[in-house]
This record gives C-alpha cells, structure tokens and sequence, in this order.
C-alpha cells in the first residue's frame, strides 16, 4: 500500500496486512466505520455510511436532528486521509485504522462531522495569517472491572494486590502499581508511531496523566481519538477498565483534557503573544479575553454529560470560573512558567469526556474571536481563584441554553453543526430525566 505513514510502513514490514478499519468520530468521540479486507481497501477511493451516525445519542437514541427532509438517512461520502494510517496492535492479525473525512454527495463537508468541525476553525486561523499549535493533557482513571451499572466504580488493584491510592500525585510508586498496563500503552503508542511527553500518577485513586508533545490541532485530536481506544485495550489486557469520564469515581477528582494554546505568525513563524523584546503582546491578551468571554457559551461542548458538572467542584483541582493567572492551577485559564518562544495559555475548563475534535474546535473557537475582538481580559487573579465567583454552568440544560443563543460562536463552528449538536444533547439530557437515581430512591421514597 503506498503513501504509508512511516510507522505503520515498520509496523507492517514483513508482514502481510489484513484489514483496515475505515473510521470516523461520531459527536460523542465513538469510532464508528466499516472494517473491510485489505484488498478491498486498496481498490476503494470511498465508502459510504449513512448521515444519522451524527443525530445518535450515547444511549443509541435518536434526536430529531434530520432537519427539513426527515430522516432519510442519505450515505455521507467517507474518503480516507492516509496520513492517520495507525497499527491497531492489538488485533490478532495485522490491521491498520485510516481515519476519513466526511462529505455529502455534492463533495462538501459534512458540517457537523467533529473532524470538519475542527478544520474549519484551523482554517479560520489560516485565513489570517495565523497557525494555531496545541499541546492537549490526558487524564483518565485505570478501574476495577465494572460488570454491574448499579455498582459504585471502584479503583483497580495494583500490582501490590492492594486498590490504587488516592491522594498520590506524581508519586513514582503509584506509576509502578499500574506498570503493566502503562507497558502495554507504551508499546501500543510505539506501534502507532505517537510520542508520549511524560506519564504521572494524579491526585485520585488510579488517576494517571498522559502529556503530548505541541503541534497541529488536527493531528493532536486525532492523536486523542486513536489514544482513547489504545489504552482501553491496553486496560482490557490486565483484567481493568480505563474510563475517560469527568468524575467516575464520589470523592475523587475528576477526569480533565487542559489544551495549552499559542499562534505562530505564518510568515515569520514568531509566536503572536509575544513580541520584539520578549514581552506579552497585545495578541497575547486578546486571546484571554476571549476564553473568558466565550468560553461560557462553549461549556456544553467541554462538558457533554450530565455527568461532566460533577467535575466542577470547589477546592478538587478542577475550575469553577474563567478567572486567569500565571502559574496559578486554581484559575480556569493558566498562563505556565516557559521562556518567551513558548509562551502559551493553558485552558483547564474541558473534562476528558468531550470529544477531542469539538473540544480542541471550541477552545480555538473563543481565542480566535478574542483575537478579533481585540478586547482586554480582566485583571490578572492573584490568590486562591476558587474564593472568586463561580461563572460555570452548573448543569447540561444551563449550558446547552448558552450555546443555543451563542451567534457568533455557531458561525464560526458552522451553524448547521451548532443546530445538531443542540438537539442530539437536549435528547440525551431528556433521557436522562427519565432515570430515577439511588439518591431519590434513598432520601424521597419516604420522606416527602
């Protein structure tokens, strides 16, 4: 197969490949696709899956999402971007997931397929004159296998065979606890030719951090996309689950993905926020002020679940208002220690549940219209942020009214994606109401 990505060229070498998974990312950040024959791949410049993979809710339902003409599920056009050919390692034959882009049948994007989405923020930024570089933040707990929905989610045994700590962060020890899964990660991540920047123990109880090294906001998602399913498998293997929510496990911290932002100007390649002398540009603020004044309306992409509001608590690591400050971890918007090339801003508001294309898209999305707003941040936060005032939606239903009346925001994600995504969380929020939880059963049977 030609055009092969260096890694899988290696991974491949002397074997003989078997089947390419064609996939995509449906709103949720699920790998949906067709698996099919190598030889049928390299024979096909396309494939077809139908459209209503975008309306599905995460329990399998449906929000009324077809629009004007019903819900005819008429095929998307799916064409492969073989620069994200990667191993699937853990195959038992010699497989190979490409990802595609989705297109209707006239050739235009999908607007709200999270992979256009994203593209069409980046090239909002190219427009002018400017290239966007992230460096996104895994967090994400390794957990006792979860049989039973009604059973509390309890840590994993370490290899001591006693539960993973709490309240162990950075601890070298911890890390070694969960060391056969974290081999297995590193030996998928080398397989699918991804470079991990670092891998630390987080404060909760088989709480683990995975960092990635900067670069194009594209490549670092899909990145996020393949990781997600890299170390379920790696998991899987050692009689564990990894879970991405925002806050599986009462009492523990929660779950995060903090982007770090910077700009390089395209023609001389400086970063924008800073300037001749190593100052802080206008650029620079701009862009805070926008993760400040936009970033409310965006929460319902960064926090996606009824579940991702329980993150958003007082005093357990995790943002509770947008104020911004230079080293300070408490503040929603953290500006880190770096010389004056590398200085970026770090948004700590997105829970590692969101879908990493519309969580990325929607962090750029707010810098870029700070950039062209040219407003100014509010002052610099000294102290203990979470003494400030909470300026985060405390629930899905308060954040999806945000995002429904954020204009400026749908047009610059695409207006018929902001009309989709609205509809399909409205569905699974109203699906959730219909579930009575054990603390109504505990405090209200009885009691009212």
């Amino acid at each position: 197969m030609e055009h092969l990505p260096e890694s899988a060229a290696e991974y491949l070498q002397g074997h003989r490949l078997d089947e390419v998974e064609c996939i995509v990312s449906d709103l949720p950040g699920i790998a949906r696709g067709k698996a099919v024959p190598a030889s049928k791949f390299a024979r096909q410049a396309q494939f077809f899956l139908p459209n209503s993979i975008y309306f599905q809710t995460i329990t399998g339902g449906w929000g009324e999402a077809a629009g004007e003409d019903g819900f005819t599920e008429p095929d998307m056009v799916l064409k492969p971007d073989m620069s994200t050919a990667r191993a699937a390692p853990w195959t038992a034959d010699w497989t190979l997931q490409v990802i595609h882009d989705a297109f209707d049948q006239a050739g235009e994007p999908i607007a709200f397929a999270p992979r256009n989405v994203l593209k069409r923020v980046v090239e909002l930024y190219r427009k002018e004159g400017w290239e966007p570089v992230v460096a996104p933040e895994m967090e994400f707990y390794l957990v006792a296998r979860n049989i039973n929905p009604a059973e509390e989610i309890a840590p994993m045994m370490g290899r001591s065979g006693r539960p993973a700590a709490a309240r162990q962060a950075y601890s070298m020890s911890a890390v070694d606890e969960f060391g056969p899964v974290i081999d297995d990660i590193y030996d998928f991540a080398e397989d699918m030719g991804f470079e991990i920047d670092g891998i630390t123990q987080e404060g909760g109880a088989g709480q683990l951090e995975i960092n990635l090294r900067h670069g194009d906001p594209v490549k670092l998602a899909d990145e996020i996309f393949y990781f997600k399913r890299l170390i379920r498998e790696a998991a899987l293997r050692h009689d564990c689950f990894a879970t991405f929510m925002a806050k599986p496990i009462e009492g523990e911290p929660g779950s995060a993905m903090h982007v770090h932002h910077s700009v390089v100007d395209t023609k001389t390649g400086k970063n924008i926020f800073t300037g001749a002398r190593g100052a802080e540009t206008d650029a620079f603020f701009h862009f805070i002020a926008g993760l400040q004044n936009h970033m409310p309306s965006v929460v319902a992409l960064i926090a996606p679940y009824v579940n991702s509001y329980r993150r958003y608590v007082k005093d357990h690591a995790a943002p509770i208002n947008l104020e911004w400050g230079r080293d300070n971890r408490t503040t929603g918007i953290r500006v880190p220690i770096s010389d004056a090339a590398s200085r970026r801003v770090e948004n700590r508001l997105a829970g590692m549940d969101c879908n990493p294309y519309l969580g990325i898209a929607a962090s750029l999305a707010c810098g870029y219209l700070g950039l062209k707003e040219r407003k100014r941040p509010t002052k610099e936060f000294k102290g203990d942020a979470y003494e400030g005032v909470e300026e985060i939606p405390r629930d899905l239903f308060s954040a999806l009214d945000l995002f429904k009346d954020a204009k400026k925001i749908h047009d610059v994600l695409h207006p018929e994606f902001a009309r989709v995504y609205r509809i399909v969380k409205t569905a699974e929020y109203d699906e959730f109401l219909q579930v009575i939880s054990p603390w109504e059963r505990e405090h209200l049977l009885l009691n009212v």
